[in-house]
């Protein structure tokens, strides 16, 4: 890549203005591995292409998630070891998200077993200092020293759960348990000139714990590195190779599993709320095709319609919208061994009751029974989730801004009088 004068540089990376881009960077990773705050230093020949393929392979699936971050392109094998970012101030805070207790945690918490599962997952907050050893802060210290603001922690925390959950899911999908995970953010330029917080540093093999098949004894990630106090050229060929199954591993993360919905409509009369549904699975980026079969009118013809869906590649899930009758939606479920979701339209009589809401109906007639189209969408997509980690990816990412919605539309609510908002 074309490359301007440095601009910083870190233990294992350089950051370089770009001069293709305003507000972007090239970053360089270098063949550097350190632990002990620095104290400890190799170089493994290909390690900074290494670290470069995998934090691009993973920023690719949060991108796609909709997590806001600072990859923009780079880091393929073309690459080599350059990437491509959005500019931002860095936020000099490690989070750290737990889900198993281990490594430092257990140093710092004697009582606490090896292995131990988080539910909820454990945040922590550390800052980049070296020389004091990257010292653990609490969210408010954060706020006192005014390193970042209280909605700004709030985010930080938010975006490092929702992190760790599509990685873990993307790792579990290889029978590979995301133990912990360290990541930074920072403030970038939004669209609109405002600044905003979002993911930034590198997400590399340094940045985790990942145990395959939940034991410690094969782990893949840097901790090798850490637990050999004088490395060998051998032992450091040894801290390459897990690197490099990594790489690859990081390689099928954003893979899509080919999954797709079958709406299926009783009339031509329910075609608006069809295409609602569609438009709702679109913004997950699940496929989804349409068919009318009638189960009174046409039900050979609806039995074909099922079985070509059920013979086709790819993970399936039906939606039956039947404006006068549940028989379209039983018809269905009987027909396939694939989830079935009825989405009734709001107002329509459906088996015999005027449908106003899911508690007006009967139930045993699909395997979920769903009114409005984003909802329905939402379900599908959750089940098409289990192997999709972008679905995945973007269904979490959907569910925390529609609670964040909530809760602002409460803040909202309950704001004081007199400030132009509720009560005004």
């Amino acid at each position: 890549m074309n490359k301007g004068a440095e601009v910083g540089r870190g233990k294992t990376k350089v950051l370089y203005q770009n001069p293709g881009l305003a507000e972007t960077l090239v970053v360089v990773q270098q063949d550097s591995i350190t632990a002990g705050d620095g104290a400890k230093r190799h170089t493994i020949a290909g390690k900074g292409r290494l670290a470069a393929l995998t934090t691009s392979r993973v920023y690719r699936l949060l991108n796609a998630a909709g997590i806001p971050t600072h990859f923009i392109s780079g880091g393929e094998d073309e690459d080599q070891n350059e990437m491509v970012v959005r500019q931002c101030e860095m936020i000099p805070i490690e989070v750290v998200v737990r889900g198993i207790a281990a490594g430092s945690y257990l140093k710092r918490n004697p009582g606490v077993k090896s292995g131990t599962i988080f539910a909820p997952r454990v945040v922590e907050y550390f800052f980049k200092d070296d020389a004091r050893h990257d010292p653990q802060y609490t969210a408010e210290q954060i706020v006192e020293e005014k390193i970042a603001t209280t909605h700004e922690v709030a985010l930080m925390s938010d975006y490092a759960r929702l992190v760790f959950d599509i990685l873990a899911h993307a790792w579990r999908l290889q029978d590979v348990l995301l133990v912990d995970l360290k990541v930074e953010f920072g403030r970038a330029k939004s669209k609109d000139g405002a600044s905003e917080i979002v993911l930034a540093d590198v997400i590399d093999n340094d940045s985790w714990r990942i145990w395959p098949a939940g034991d410690q004894a094969l782990m893949l990630d840097k901790q090798i590195y850490r637990n050999i106090a004088a490395p060998s050229a051998s032992d450091l060929d040894a801290v390459k190779s897990k690197y490099e199954e990594v790489a690859e591993r990081v390689g099928r993360f954003a893979r899509r599993s080919g999954g797709f919905v079958s709406i299926i409509m009783g009339s031509a009369s329910d075609k608006g709320h069809a295409d609602k549904i569609a438009a709702a699975l679109d913004g997950f980026g699940v496929p989804s095709r349409q068919n009318v079969a009638s189960a009174h009118k046409t039900p050979l013809f609806a039995l074909q319609k099922v079985q070509q869906v059920d013979n086709m590649l790819g993970r399936v899930v039906f939606i039956t919208i039947a404006g006068r009758s549940n028989a379209l939606s039983a018809f269905v479920d009987a027909a396939t061994a694939n989830p079935v979701i009825a989405s009734p339209v709001l107002g329509s009589t459906w088996g015999g009751m005027e449908v106003l809401s899911s508690l007006a109906l009967p139930g045993g007639v699909a395997s979920m029974v769903v009114l409005d189209a984003e909802n329905a969408a939402l379900a599908a997509a959750k089940i098409l989730a289990a192997d999709d980690s972008v679905i995945f990816g973007r269904v979490v990412v959907k569910q925390y801004r529609n609670r964040m919605q909530i809760q602002e539309s409460d803040a909202r609510q309950n704001a004081p009088a007199g400030n132009g908002k509720a009560g005004a």
